[in-house]
């Protein structure tokens, strides 16, 4: 099995190299076609928690060093720290892999449900750069599936948490109680959605919506009661906020030093929280040293997250079952696919020579009645049908045997084998 992936995550390395890594949607499909130069075939899945690059290797294929080559020649990531952070996996573990992301397994939060819909985002970005064949499109699919499936027959995903209900726990830790806190969340996304909620389920007294637009930041304002602003007016709400989450998709910060240091000097004695979310971050890290200011990014939530994996264990455990049993079917799948190209360039030679020495035969006769010719050909093709059954029962019965039967047939039969992906 040749998918092979390449990527930084959570678990290898910190918010500062992921933000670099960090593809944002508005530029995924440009990465893709870039992505073209170094792979016949390839998606990319780019989240908070990770950025990975999938491929599959053809004949001669070096899919790995590819990978690296693109992530090397197009992140903003010195050569030396992206070998440091990186892993490559190739194989089953690769596939094991992406079904345990699609299930919300490989996340910081257990069970989350926003993954799975950023996987199927990834293969709908690649089906549109025309960047997705069949291996790596049915990977998908059936990863995809098998996420749906974990979250129907287990409880992993029964009130689960997402990383922005975790951001304001954090916060209420660091605060105490939040139902006289003033709040403003800077993004009006999925993730800012989520924060907004979370923030008014825990008493919230007042919840204020930051946005590039002041008309999307009046969606999220008025579905949960609170005031939008634009992100021109940040500075000025920062003079009275008691606590801050950041989720935008914004690719540069947007408080640095300076903003959040001119809104301290209004409340010199009233503290502020912040929990930055974001990848790439919102806040410049420089902030945690501004007095009375409390930093928080992502990464700071891996406590929270490690308790949430053990009050899970049991979902946990069944969720893997369940990968088990599609990792088997998607793998009898991939076998199968894997003699597909032996069995039809040995129906391909076998037709030719029947074609050819009927041709023949029908030179040396007499001529023949449409129905005598049809006959003839009928039974030709029989008798080929016959020939083969065995030799391709005998491959498809034989696809665990990493290539040596499909090596042998080919020899045998001299055959020309072309592997399409």
């Amino acid at each position: 099995m040749n998918i092979c992936l390449v990527g930084v995550n959570h678990r290898t390395a910190p918010v500062a190299v992921r933000e670099k890594a960090a593809i944002r949607t508005a530029k995924l499909d440009n990465s893709l076609q870039l992505l073209r130069a170094y792979a016949s075939q390839g998606i990319i899945l780019s989240t908070c928690n990770r950025t990975e690059v999938y491929t599959v290797a053809g004949e001669d294929s070096h899919a790995k060093a590819a990978s690296l080559n693109f992530l090397q020649t197009h992140l903003d990531i010195p050569d030396t720290t992206l070998r440091r952070y990186t892993y490559v996996l190739e194989g089953d573990v690769a596939v094991e892999h992406l079904f345990r992301i699609a299930c919300g397994l490989d996340s910081m939060i257990v069970g989350e449900y926003e993954v799975l819909g950023q996987v199927s985002q990834a293969l709908e970005a690649a089906e549109k750069a025309k960047m997705v064949n069949l291996p790596l499109r049915h990977l998908f699919q059936n990863a995809i599936r098998t996420g749906r499936r974990v979250r129907e027959e287990t409880e992993i995903s029964k009130n689960a948490l997402s990383v922005s209900s975790v951001a304001v726990d954090l916060a209420a830790r660091v605060i105490g109680d939040l139902g006289s806190c003033k709040m403003l969340v800077i993004g009006a996304g999925e993730a800012g959605r989520l924060a907004a909620k979370a923030a008014k389920d825990r008493g919230v007294s007042q919840i204020i919506v930051a946005s590039r637009t002041r008309e999307r930041a009046s969606v999220l304002a008025a579905a949960l009661g609170g005031l939008p602003i634009s992100m021109n007016d940040l500075v000025e709400e920062l003079n009275t906020c008691n606590l801050v989450v950041a989720c935008a998709g914004a690719p540069h910060w947007l408080l640095d030093v300076c903003h959040v240091e001119t809104a301290m000097r209004q409340r010199p004695e009233l503290p502020l929280v912040i929990v930055d979310i974001a990848v790439p971050r919102n806040v410049a890290p420089a902030v945690a040293q501004i007095n009375n200011v409390f930093l928080y990014n992502i990464d700071s939530l891996t406590q929270v997250s490690e308790k949430n994996r053990r009050q899970r264990e049991g979902e946990v455990k069944q969720a893997a079952e369940i990968i088990a049993a599609e990792m088997a079917e998607f793998t009898a799948w991939w076998l199968i696919l894997e003699v597909r190209p032996t069995v039809s360039a040995l129906m391909k030679k076998a037709e030719e020579i029947r074609s050819a020495q009927l041709n023949k035969t029908l030179k040396k006769l007499r001529p023949l009645s449409d129905e005598e010719r049809d006959n003839l050909v009928a039974m030709t093709k029989s008798i080929i049908t016959r020939i083969l059954q065995d030799p391709i029962s005998y491959l498809k019965e034989n696809v665990n045997r990493n290539g040596e039967r499909t090596e042998i047939v080919s020899e045998l039969f001299q055959l020309d084998v072309e592997q399409r992906r």
